[in-house]
């Protein structure tokens, strides 16, 4: 049985900037994988060629056994691709529930519909609490949330979530990750995250890439990747204790 998604030597550019360089990558149906780089490294021009959003200059994006690089992203979305951007992006001025209602646009089958959305209000109870209100009243966890419920709405066969943690605090972080693992585990949900907070992400991912400067220099499974020496003293931080004769995490770096 063939991937769910596989990237093969995909190239994509803004102007004559090559952003992302003979990049390769498979996600089989129910995993969830994880892209991790510092800022510029390519992550989030990644995704935006999965969705359509740009078109690669050369390499195949293989869906579900078909080769979608070119189309345009309503289409994409049509078969099955939910990219949550980086930033949220909900439609400020309405509320959470025609939010929702807008990411089942694509679809026709009104019991199913009232169904998922349940299901969303069952994940995001505050979402439930604040249907009638304007979106852009939300906290920012809170509009994390939304747009993740959003993209629920469609039914995706893969979510693209893109710095799902950014801006958030620490407890809010760990919320939304917890329902992202449940969300993949009770219903299944196969996820692309693209994350700078290598910790949380591998706590979450079943296998991970490492971009630097548009080119993948690592991957492997999730748990190789914290464990490997090169991801924590770069991506992590690990700080040896002499005397106590155990690992600590520290963070290096500062990863929203």
């Amino acid at each position: 049985m063939g991937h769910l998604l596989e990237i093969r030597n995909l190239e994509s550019f803004y102007g004559p900037i090559m952003a992302i360089r003979g990049i390769s990558l498979t996600v089989d149906k129910g995993q969830i994988v994880t892209v991790l780089g510092a800022n510029g490294a390519g992550k989030s021009t990644l995704l935006k060629t999965i969705s359509g959003i740009m078109e690669p200059e050369k390499g195949q994006v293989i869906f579900d056994g078909e080769e979608i690089q070119g189309l345009e992203p309503h289409v994409i979305v049509k078969k099955g691709i939910v990219h949550v951007p980086e930033g949220r992006e909900v439609f400020p001025l309405l509320s959470v529930d025609e939010n929702l209602s807008l990411g089942a646009y694509t679809r026709n089958d009104k019991p199913q519909i009232a169904k998922d959305r349940e299901m969303v209000f069952d994940y995001f109870p505050i979402l439930a609490e604040r249907r009638n209100q304007e979106a852009g009243t939300l906290s920012g966890g809170q509009q994390q949330m939304l747009a993740i419920g959003r993209g629920l709405m469609l039914n995706p066969k893969i979510m693209l979530l893109d710095e799902p943690s950014l801006g958030l605090s620490p407890l809010l972080v760990q919320q939304i990750f917890g329902i992202l693992k449940r969300l993949n585990k009770d219903e299944g949900v196969t996820m692309v995250l693209v994350e700078q907070n290598a910790r949380v992400a591998l706590d979450l991912a079943d296998a991970g890439y490492v971009m630097e400067v548009g080119r993948m220099v690592m991957n492997d499974t999730a748990d190789n990747l914290a464990a490997s020496e090169d991801i924590q003293n770069f991506y992590l931080g690990v700080q040896e204790d002499s005397q106590r004769g155990e690992r600590r995490w520290k963070r290096r770096k500062t990863w929203r």
